[in-house]
């Protein structure tokens, strides 16, 4: 028996693979948050799967997200960056992965960690939605919205409320996974166990 998947990871090996394994899994690790934020910022105006097709390249253009070395990036790593074809080379959005980094770690002294801030937001459980079907899923919602506002307000880039959205789907914060994907009741047991 085939299983029961979202439809929009379609047939697509990379696609299925993220959908299995990682997508809507809460992730409490300040560095694969921080990988998440930097490739959702790129994502944004593309689609995901352009984004996981690179996904290997900006992980070795962008030293294994390590958010302490991008937050030091000068002009002349930009400058390499701009030039690197196995990622996306728009000159705002490299940028805004240093203004980013620099902007992750104040965050993280302020709260002692990165992680601690954005689950904040959900009192540090997922949002469990009950999604019948794909057309039932927003871009965004008026938490996203908030988040959005302040994590603007501390001075990142590329985080308006579809981003911020997509990042809280892809990191768990919520559930959106329709109900009748296998997937969605494992996460949602995962989560209760871990409750």
């Amino acid at each position: 028996m085939t299983k029961q998947r979202c439809s929009w990871c379609g047939e697509d090996p990379l696609y299925i693979a993220y959908h299995d394994t990682e997508w809507g899994v809460p992730v409490y690790d300040d560095k694969t948050l921080f990988e998440f934020l930097l490739l959702e910022t790129f994502q944004a105006g593309l689609s995901w799967i352009t984004i996981l097709r690179k996904r290997e390249n900006f992980r070795e253009a962008f030293n294994e997200f390590d958010y302490k070395k991008i937050a030091k990036y000068d002009q002349t790593k930009i400058d390499s960056l701009l030039k690197n074809a196995g990622i996306i080379r728009n000159k705002l959005k490299v940028n805004s992965a240093v203004t980013n980094a620099q902007a992750f770690m104040k965050v993280q002294e302020e709260f002692g960690s990165f992680s601690k801030y954005i689950w904040g937001f959900v009192d540090g459980k997922p949002i469990q939605n009950k999604l019948k079907s794909l057309d039932g899923a927003p871009a965004n919602t008026p938490l996203s919205d908030t988040i959005s506002k302040d994590l603007k307000k501390r001075g990142f880039k590329f985080v308006g409320s579809t981003v911020v959205y997509a990042h809280m789907q892809a990191t768990g914060m919520v559930n959106d996974h329709v109900t009748s994907c296998f997937r969605y009741q494992e996460i949602k047991k995962e989560v209760s166990r871990s409750a």
